[in-house]
């Protein structure tokens, strides 16, 4: 387990009407690309990118009429980051499956913040795993810089450069009780 760590300070930065907004403009992001609807997939990461995905879902059912699919995907087996080698315990498989066909589809990955990016290369190799997209686009509420590896997000809400000891914290009402983005300070 990872210890608790002190909050120095926090600011709202969005509230729910802000994040409502931005998730309505990254709707028609993704519909302008993909030129409409046709073999478009969302699949969110789980936790807060499901949640994430099933609204823009909504708004993509309101605006163009159709029911897209919407998966969820599980990445804890693929991360590079969560788990130790030298611990005598192997990383936790919730699902290896996304619950929908992904094959030749454009795959839209949706999460909630991009910071290092491996969360996202770790959703891609899950992904390659269950099936061959023909198309990955991510799509973000927020990106606050620092990347590790050399992935960028397709569809942002909000860029909010942050530092090594800040944190952004994305609550949404299904999980959180509110919707909202909050910058936090942690001590170093």
């Amino acid at each position: 387990m990872g210890r608790v760590r002190r909050i120095l300070w926090q600011k709202k930065i969005w509230d729910a009407l802000a994040i409502k907004r931005a998730l309505t403009r990254i709707t028609y992001e993704i519909i302008e690309q993909n030129k409409g609807t046709d073999d478009l997939v969302l699949v969110g990461i789980k936790t807060r990118g499901v949640y994430l995905a099933n609204r823009i879902h909504d708004r993509i059912q309101k605006l163009e009429g159709v029911d897209e699919p919407v998966g969820e995907l599980d990445i804890t087996l693929y991360r590079d980051d969560r788990h130790d080698a030298s611990l005598k315990q192997d990383p936790v498989v919730n699902s290896e499956n996304v619950g929908i066909d992904i094959n030749d589809k454009r795959v839209v990955l949706i999460d909630d913040v991009i910071y290092t990016g491996r969360t996202i290369r770790a959703a891609m190799d899950a992904l390659m795993h269950v099936g061959r997209p023909s198309l990955i686009k991510v799509a973000v509420l927020v990106d606050r810089g620092h990347r590790e590896l050399p992935i960028r997000a397709d569809f942002v809400g909000k860029n909010i450069p942050t530092s090594a000891d800040e944190q952004v914290a994305v609550n949404v009402i299904e999980k959180d009780g509110k919707d909202s983005v909050e910058l936090k300070a942690l001590p170093k």
